[in-house]
């Protein structure tokens, strides 16, 4: 197995949140606008969509190229924005992409919901590295993990069905960001009482 290598922690922050911000940025000066191309007329959705597809998957690349390895998730998000970007971009309809958040956090809600009903704590195989904990902290830690992808998939569905695009496109770039960093921070109880290095019992959660 090919080692995983480390990488400047500014360029990996940069080459996971920066084509998100670039999306932002494009949607931002074309909102208002239309553009023509061929016979077709292009909303600025469709255009930030349009540059910020292939721009992830560069992204994506270099970032297995420069570290050797990419989570599961990061595969599966790129797989899906390919698919329902693409869809946005070949229909010129903003409807594929914007329901692609709800399916990704459903795949990842059921997927770690399926480790949960065999007992495996499944998020440990993408963090476990990174964070040792014993096994009932991983449970109690994915429990949470799974229960917060559901409501972020109602809560996009609520945003893109009900609100703007500029709102929906805030929440995309800004508010999934800040509440899944917000989450983390609030799970350092956990962290902490569960971590491999202590030696005593852990209380219950």
């Amino acid at each position: 197995m090919a080692e995983t290598r480390k990488i400047n922690p500014w360029l990996k922050v940069a080459l996971e949140f920066g084509p998100l911000l670039v999306f932002f940025a494009v949607f931002s000066k074309f909102k208002d606008h239309t553009v023509h191309l061929g016979a077709t007329d292009y909303g600025g959705f469709v255009i930030a969509t349009a540059v910020f597809v292939p721009l992830l998957a560069i992204a994506t690349a270099v970032q297995w190229r420069l570290t050797g390895k990419l989570a599961a998730m990061q595969i599966a998000t790129l797989v899906l924005v390919v698919v329902f970007g693409g869809l946005s971009i070949w229909f010129n309809d903003p409807t594929f992409f914007k329901m692609k958040p709800t399916l990704i956090y459903l795949l990842f809600a059921g997927a770690l919901g399926l480790g949960l009903a065999r007992g495996k704590p499944w998020l440990e195989l993408v963090m476990g590295e990174a964070l040792p904990m014993r096994h009932e902290g991983w449970m109690i830690l994915t429990k949470r993990f799974t229960a917060l992808f559901l409501a972020l998939a109602v809560a996009n569905e609520v945003i893109w069905r009900t609100m703007s695009e500029q709102a929906w496109v805030n929440f995309k770039t800004f508010g999934l960001t800040g509440i899944l960093f917000l989450f983390v921070l609030s799970q350092n109880g956990v962290m902490t009482r569960y971590a491999i290095e202590k030696t005593d019992d852990a209380p219950e959660a």
